[in-house]
């Protein structure tokens, strides 16, 4: 997955943030500060999880999701008052590749199960519901085998699709190119590359 380029590139609905954000709330007396970033591996997001926690704060609860891979914690809250609303404030505004720490300072009145919940998944939403947001575009690496004489023509269309040159090869026969666009351009490319070609060029998925 990336973030799109371009506002008209095809995706399917999913959104990942463009740069960090942060969200403070006072409710009755504890102060939550939510922060939350775009993080694309499980690496990045454990990472971004301990750079977001206070030591000094009551609770550091996150959640996060990169595709289908998702975790979520309560650190000392009531079992499913915090890291769960968190990931429910995420997949509900249609939000991958973000990870978001929601951290609390304890203010001396208890809030109850439902009264936390609403606390943490109210912070993390509304975190993200300001967040700078990007459509989430799924990609596919191609493998394009053309003439020589088809090169130029070819290469001259590609930014019509949101196709990025990554690699150039030259042999005898001709040249072969590993192109990376959008998933939902596949069937675009190979009619193009059979027009440009007249039917000889190759095309095939690589990913």
């Amino acid at each position: 997955m990336h973030p799109s380029d371009t506002a008209s590139a095809p995706h399917d609905g999913r959104f990942t943030l463009l740069q960090p954000h942060s969200h403070r709330q006072d409710i009755r007396k504890s102060r939550f500060l939510a922060q939350a970033a775009r993080v694309d591996s499980i690496e990045a997001a454990q990472a971004f999880l301990s750079e977001a926690a206070d030591a000094t704060a009551t609770h550091n609860c996150w959640a996060w999701r990169v595709g289908s891979l998702y975790r979520f914690h309560d650190d000392g809250e009531p079992s499913g008052t915090a890291g769960r609303p968190i990931l429910q404030a995420i997949d509900a505004q249609q939000i991958d590749q973000v990870a978001v720490v929601v951290t609390r300072w304890y203010g001396g009145i208890k809030l109850g199960t439902g009264g936390l919940a609403r606390a943490y998944g109210g912070t993390a939403a509304e975190c993200l519901r300001l967040a700078a947001r990007t459509p989430l575009v799924a990609l596919a690496r191609l493998c394009v085998r053309c003439a020589f004489a088809d090169l130029a023509l070819l290469k001259s269309r590609l930014p019509d699709l949101h196709a990025e040159l990554e690699s150039e090869q030259f042999d005898a026969g001709g040249v072969t190119l590993g192109l990376r666009l959008p998933v939902a351009l596949f069937t675009a490319v190979v009619v193009l590359v059979a027009d440009i070609t007249r039917g000889r060029g190759e095309v095939s998925r690589i990913d």
